[in-house]
């Protein structure tokens, strides 16, 4: 905004100054009807404004594209999130392990947050690490993250879903280096239970305030079929039978 105001406020006291009271021998031709210089002035300033600030705003919109992987040398890690009543389950795809309120992954290395809803409409968010991105049954959002230090921090739901909204929080873990993060995965798979079809309709059934859960084992393909639920061909959408949506749909997921 220095661009417009900076000129402005110059002009404003130049012009105050040049045109004061008590200055004749200043020339004064009001009698004119036309003149290039204001005409080049008020059309081209504003037109370089406009095509500055057009041209910050689409690389800036670009630079900052949720969807955009982050230009990193570190592999990223995958994790699968679905928004429930009222908590959050992420799915490791490549580690074959989930885990319900606790999310973990190394500093400094990227994670590729692909996120689905098996409910109303929702919105994850970790308000220290980046960008909010809106969770939606039937389709999947995604979302690009790093932390930079380790850490634990302060994951919300950031869109009103009913009443366990208000618990509806998990801790993301940036752990000091890979080792810890590997510490961690190995903890899932010792102690952690299975999550497949039957477990998940289980998990699926609306709570409130509920306890970090660990799952050493996935079901192959989980999120996929939580997507799919909803593409039948009446575009039934009644959110609440979603449970018996999920018991039919995700038998195929053994």
């Amino acid at each position: 905004m220095l661009i417009v105001v900076i000129p402005v406020i110059f002009m404003t006291l130049y012009f105050s100054w040049k045109y004061r009271d008590g200055r004749d021998h200043e020339i004064y031709a009001p009698k004119w009807a036309h003149s290039k210089t204001i005409e080049i002035v008020v059309w081209v300033v504003p037109i370089v404004i406009v095509i500055v600030l057009g041209v910050i705003t689409w690389t800036s919109t670009q630079d900052l594209d949720p969807y955009k992987p982050l230009d990193h040398e570190a592999r990223p890690i995958t994790v699968e999130v679905v928004s429930l009543n009222w908590k959050w389950l992420f799915i490791y795809p490549e580690l074959g392990i989930a885990s319900v309120n606790e999310l973990a992954f190394p500093a400094n290395v990227p994670v590729n947050f692909k996120i689905t809803s098996d409910t109303t409409m929702n919105s994850f968010f970790i308000p220290q690490l980046g960008s909010q991105i809106y969770s939606m049954a039937g389709m999947v959002t995604q979302l690009h993250l790093i932390a930079n230090e380790p850490g634990t921090f302060d994951g919300i739901s950031a869109n009103y879903s009913g009443a366990g909204f208000a618990g509806m929080k998990f801790k993301a873990i940036a752990t000091p280096t890979a080792k810890d993060f590997d510490v961690w995965v190995s903890k899932l798979k010792q102690h952690g239970s299975r999550l497949d079809p039957q477990s998940y309709q289980q998990l699926a059934k609306p709570s409130e305030n509920n306890p970090v859960e660990y799952y050493g084992s996935v079901s192959k393909g989980m999120f996929s079929h939580i997507v799919m639920q909803y593409m039948h061909h009446d575009n039934d959408m009644d959110m609440s039978h979603h449970s018996e949506h999920s018991s039919s749909k995700l038998e195929g997921a053994e």
